[in-house]
């Protein structure tokens, strides 16, 4: 008997998981195989987005009708949830089967890294395949110097799908790309349920206009797939960026701003930050002051600012819309390291102003005179 494990947060499950299953069976010539729900994966300190029993029941709805099955055996031992365990456990079950393990191109990277990796390789064979332009085929003769032993490559290689991006769709309220990427009893399952939705600040989408509102949506992609490298909940980074923007067409005689008090010396320019954050915690109730002082500041900076402020920042300066001379290598920073981003950032944004002959806000020379003083970076 042939049996593949697939295991992952699927937090949600997507049309390219099944795809990867369905190429698996046909190329494998498999008798079964199992979605095996994290707990709560190594890699992702952090936790899933959606509960285990969310995430179950959206696999059972994506495997009815299917030959796939799901495993809930991660989900019952709870805690960190390490393959080796798992591996063992299914080949305990399966004495005599011929079983796999599934994996993508950028785990696959990783797992050198994994917990107790020979022990993995001596119960199961392990099964890659390319994940858009990532490819898996540079990696074999590593892999032979390492383990003694090689990986099986499937021929299919997946499109880009990623679950952080629809995870923000959904919040976004954008249903054709989150139905798009999701196998449909998921979709409608996510849709009935209220998943991966933040109903307390949706009304701060309301105020945005179309371009506006798209500008946000790009901004939280870039900030939720950096979120998870530098310990930052995806929740603040998203709700964070869904209001960053909020204050943006709200005029000072608004009802809503009826008490806004700003402070003295605002360029016209950044105003619109101190009303996001007057907005995000008097209208729309936020209590998290990290979240409300990366809204405050997202235009300016400021000195000594936290991980998340200069998450969003960057996010909103250098998301994929913004097209300005010089902006490849500070995309390339924000991935590498994000305070030589955010000095970079601050430092270009100084010199086009001084350039523009416009007022430089005193906060953004201070972020910049701080980092300067703290950092390396000369």
């Amino acid at each position: 008997m042939k049996i593949a494990l697939f295991g992952g947060s699927f937090d949600p499950v997507h049309r390219e998981h099944m795809r990867l299953a369905a190429e698996a069976r046909e190329e494998l010539g498999l008798d079964r195989l199992f979605f095996i729900p994290s707990y709560r994966a190594p890699h992702k300190a952090l936790g899933a987005i959606a509960d285990g029993a969310d995430r179950m029941e959206l696999l059972l709805a994506a495997c009815r009708g299917t030959f796939a099955e799901v495993s809930d055996i991660e989900l019952q031992a709870g805690g960190t949830s390490y393959t080796y365990l798992t591996c063992r456990a299914f080949r305990e079950k399966f004495v005599g089967a011929e079983l796999y393990f599934l994996v993508g191109a950028d785990m696959l990277g990783n797992f050198f890294k994994w917990r107790e990796p020979e022990d993995i390789l001596r119960n199961v064979i392990l099964v890659a395949c390319g994940r858009g332009e990532e490819r898996v085929s540079g990696l074999h003769d590593r892999f032979r110097a390492r383990f003694g032993k090689d990986f099986l490559e499937l021929s299919f290689s997946g499109e880009e799908v990623s679950s952080t991006d629809l995870r923000v769709a959904i919040a976004f309220g954008n249903r054709e790309e989150a139905r798009r990427g999701l196998p449909p009893a998921v979709f409608e399952t996510i849709e009935k349920k209220g998943l991966y939705r933040y109903s307390d600040i949706e009304g701060a989408l309301g105020l945005l206009t179309e371009s506006r509102r798209a500008h946000s949506e790009r901004v939280a992609r870039m900030a939720c797939a950096r979120a998870r490298s530098l310990s930052i909940p995806e929740e603040k980074a998203l709700a964070a960026a869904m209001l960053h923007d909020c204050g943006k067409y709200v005029r000072k005689t608004d009802p809503m701003l009826r008490n806004f008090r700003p402070p003295e010396g605002v360029p016209d320019p950044v105003l619109h930050q101190y009303t996001g954050a007057y907005l995000a915690e008097k209208v729309f109730g936020v209590t998290d002051e990290d979240i409300l002082n990366a809204v405050r500041y997202h235009t300016s900076g400021r000195e000594d600012m936290s991980a998340l402020e200069k998450l969003i920042f960057l996010s909103d300066m250098l998301e994929e819309g913004r097209s300005f001379e010089g902006i490849a290598p500070l995309r390339e920073a924000f991935w590498q390291d994000l305070d030589l981003c955010l000095y970079l950032s601050l430092k270009h944004q100084l010199a086009y102003l001084r350039a523009q002959d416009a007022p430089v806000y005193r906060l953004t020379q201070q972020a910049f005179d701080w980092l300067k003083a703290h950092t390396r970076f000369e």
